[in-house]
């Protein structure tokens, strides 16, 4: 499965990235040994975390139908484009990349093979049957609501129709998704994403995701209980709970009573194996004293936070239907950082909203100033078709947003590498993930989310070793074991 960057929101110009399975990369899933006459799917995820985590139950879902990841287009039989509509133009990058697989499916049919092409995702979602009349190498297109009906999808479109599934189901996705195999969970590695919460009711005037994903949904807790045993039984020792506002999920808990993301987490801080859970992205309005108080009490729950505020300024914060002002923010980070006081924090921003003046963008920065973030995503405000802030007359321009950009970047810069410095010499928890780039190096995380690199012996991946910090990268430290 083939990744490429981004986050729940648009990451046009960033500081850093927020979860590490989700840079610009190719994420390989190892498949089992194939029988010779398998059929295998290839698939190309966009965008933001929820994306890889669908495309991995997508291929949960294909696998019982007899396909097999692959990692090579030229092997595949499927090949699936799991798009995101977050960024400027995805829909045109999407028909580019569907003219590159024209060629490649010409020259399959010239050798007389068959190549299946289906795109699923938020592109899919918002432009459905137009996918089809634009670029008729698709076979199928399919709504991120819509994929558990993915086998039977490919079934009619292998019998010769072309098949659009968008329309919302009044069933739940998640009833319908097999739970990840044992197996391939495996071979994902030591971390993990679970969706717990899906879609949108907040309808921020620059964002298509209620669009794109609907109104929120939360997963019951059974379920998300469920995964995440097979998870840790998989090997998983860290797992991030998803949602487009992962804390106004909520469900009735094992006890009888109504839960909040809070006690959902003291629930799954309980589960042997698992070690540390993280939860992305939340929206200031959701964060209640249950959550705050799981922070101060959870030593699983790492201490760092995705908060995105998106602007300081109290008027631009209206014209988004932020529903909170500045100062609330603020409240907010205080009662936070009192309750855990080593949390590292990290934000959204744009800039050069629709209105926005030069008054309003300096509120940003002294917003930013105040609150410290450890990391932080920043870009230019561009329109979304559909959405309110487009139709606004008070476009800024484009020079304009990027001086913008280019003034707050650099104080988030500064920021971020303060924050990194401030961990050289200490001894820290680092989990350990992944080969690094030379021989005998092993890339881990620190419970801020840092990239940390030591030496050490690729049998210890998934092991939390102590770590002392001797320097720091660019977006990344450097230690020795303890």
């Amino acid at each position: 499965m083939r990744v490429e960057s981004g986050n729940g929101t648009e990451v046009e110009d960033n500081v850093m990235h927020e979860m590490p399975s989700v840079e610009a990369a190719d994420v390989t899933v190892a498949p089992p040994r194939p029988a010779a006459n398998a059929r295998k799917v290839f698939v190309k995820t966009y965008g933001c975390q929820m994306n890889v985590y669908d495309s991995e139950r997508m291929a949960d879902a294909l696998s019982a139908e007899g396909y097999l990841p692959t990692d090579n287009p030229d092997d595949a039989d499927l090949l699936l484009l799991n798009t995101c509509h977050i960024r400027e133009k995805a829909a045109e990058k999407v028909y580019s990349e569907l003219g590159r697989i024209r060629l490649l499916k010409e020259a399959r049919a010239a050798e007389g093979r068959t190549l299946m092409v289906g795109v699923a995702g938020c592109v899919a979602q918002a432009e459905g049957r137009e996918i089809i009349r634009r670029a008729p190498v698709v076979d199928l297109v399919i709504g991120p609501q819509t994929y558990h009906r993915l086998p039977q999808a490919i079934a009619r479109a292998r019998d010769g129709e072309k098949v659009v599934e968008t329309e919302y189901a009044v069933e739940d996705k998640f009833d319908h998704l097999p739970a990840p195999d044992r197996r391939t969970v495996a071979s994902r590695g030591v971390t993990a994403f679970l969706t717990v919460q899906e879609g949108c009711d907040k309808f921020c005037t620059f964002c298509v995701v209620p669009y794109t994903r609907g109104s929120e949904v939360s997963r019951p807790v059974a379920h998300i209980v469920d995964e995440a045993r097979r998870l840790v039984a998989g090997g998983v020792r860290e797992i991030t709970l998803l949602g487009q506002n992962v804390n106004a999920w909520h469900g009735v808990g094992a006890d009888g009573r109504e839960w909040g993301l809070g006690a959902l987490l003291r629930h799954l801080a309980e589960l042997d194996g698992l070690k540390r859970l993280r939860y992305t992205t939340s929206h200031p309005r959701d964060m209640d004293d249950a959550l705050i108080a799981a922070h101060r009490d959870l030593e699983k729950l790492m201490p760092y936070l995705h908060l995105p505020v998106q602007s300081g300024s109290d008027s631009v914060l209206k014209a988004m239907n932020r529903r909170h002002t500045a100062a609330d923010y603020l409240r907010l980070i205080e009662r936070i950082r009192q309750a855990r006081p080593d949390i590292a924090l990290s934000g959204d921003f744009i800039v050069g909203f629709p209105g926005e003046t030069e008054d309003d963008f300096e509120a940003t920065l002294r917003l930013v100033e105040e609150v410290r973030y450890a990391q932080a995503y920043s870009f230019k405000y561009s329109p979304r078709p559909g959405t309110p802030g487009a139709d606004r007359p008070d476009h800024i321009a484009e020079d304009v947003k990027s001086q913008r950009l280019e003034r707050l970047q650099a104080l988030l810069r500064r920021q971020q590498q303060q924050f990194a410095e401030h961990c050289v010499g200490r001894t820290i928890d680092v989990l350990l993930e992944k080969p690094g780039r030379r021989a005998g190096q092993l890339v881990g995380r620190s419970p801020w989310l840092q990239p940390v690199i030591i030496d050490a012996k690729s049998s210890q991946i998934g092991d939390i070793v102590r770590v002392r910090i001797s320097g720091t990268g660019t977006n990344s430290l450097f230690g020795e074991q303890f």
